[in-house]
């Protein structure tokens, strides 16, 4: 009987250390390095995006993995995205995630991330000529024509307008492309000024747009200005308040967010129009399919994230302090009765 009970035992000891084997204990499993590479913070949207990284960090691998995540921002400096791009590569994450503030400058370190086994998940912006396994954004060409699209119902198809552009990064620089498409259908519309900003220049977008006001001061001179970011339309909105012209002059932005819909909501500025992305969300996904991919599961290559067409009318009885940073989360656009535009 004791023979046979030892028996027993050495059979369930075996049994149990290969079981061990195949399958390593959760919290070893669990034991995640995860690092993250944002191009800036200094606004709204990159500021959802880090919260949507925290938030889908904690959620997908737990409150461990976002205690020993490794963030850094590089405010716009590409030769210092790739250093701290480099040095992840060093640290052999489980996964990299990556939002470029210009993306070709970034590519060969992206590249060698890859080529190092890191699985790299890109936000907002598509980084070309790397294959990268997730990579999710918005409609940039699209939102480009959603704003020109309703600049020019507003001006029902004639009029003068001024352009702000962002063509560091190749991705935003597709919104101006998409602006430039949809002008060919209203030849009543004329740019009569373009302005391009570098975010690592000295020349500030209202000191861009004052110049543009000068230039064209009478009535009639300018009628609107189409700007590819948020952060260039409320700058404008000021310049032009300032300038006395509020009745003249309108701008558009594309971002959306708390401080946008502040401008926005009740007609209080001239800044009329945002197409408003899901940054927060960008980054939540982001998450989500690296550990989709970490688990074995299937991913997409790309995702296109919902963008929203926002004036006064949609803000008229949202309450911006709880749903200006949230809108993007899932089922608040279906709350405040926000469809998307594309």
């Amino acid at each position: 009987m004791k023979r046979t009970n030892w028996k027993l035992l050495q059979v369930s000891f075996v049994v149990v250390l290969a079981v061990a084997m195949v399958f390593p204990a959760a919290s070893a499993a669990e034991e995640w390095k995860l690092a993250i590479s944002q191009g800036w913070l200094d606004n709204d949207s990159g500021q959802n995006m880090n919260k949507g990284y925290k938030r889908g960090i904690a959620e997908f691998f737990g409150e461990d993995a976002l205690k020993n995540a490794k963030f850094v921002n590089s405010n716009y400096d590409t030769k210092l995205q790739s250093e701290q791009i480099e040095a992840f590569i060093k640290m052999k994450p489980h996964a990299l995630f990556v939002t470029a503030s210009e993306a070709a400058a970034i590519t060969p370190a992206v590249k060698r991330a890859i080529e190092a086994g890191i699985p790299v998940f890109s936000g907002d912006s598509l980084i070309s000529g790397t294959a990268c396994t997730t990579s999710v954004l918005s409609n940039n060409f699209g939102m480009g024509m959603l704003t020109a699209q309703w600049i020019a119902e507003r001006l029902n198809g004639k009029g003068k307008i001024g352009v702000i552009g962002l063509p560091a990064n190749e991705t935003w620089d597709h919104r101006e492309q998409g602006l430039d498409w949809i002008l060919k259908e209203y030849p009543g519309i004329e740019v009569v000024a373009r302005w391009n900003y570098d975010p690592a220049g000295a020349v500030t977008p209202r000191q861009g747009i004052d110049n543009m006001l000068a230039a064209h001061p009478e009535k009639g001179s300018l009628d609107a200005i189409w700007c590819a970011w948020d952060g260039a339309a409320m700058e404008g909105a000021l310049a032009i308040k300032n300038a006395g012209r509020e009745d003249e002059i309108f701008t558009t932005g594309i971002d959306g967010g708390t401080r946008a819909f502040q401008y926005i909501k009740a007609d209080k500025t001239p800044m009329k129009f945002t197409a408003a992305q899901s940054m927060w969300l960008m980054a939540y996904q982001s998450v989500y399919y690296a550990r989709e991919h970490l688990k074995g599961n299937k991913v997409p290559r790309l995702v296109i994230s919902p963008v929203y067409a926002i004036t006064a009318r949609e803000l008229e009885k949202v309450d911006i302090k709880e749903y200006g940073d949230t809108y993007d989360h899932p089922g608040n656009a279906q709350k405040l009765g926000w469809k998307r535009a594309l």
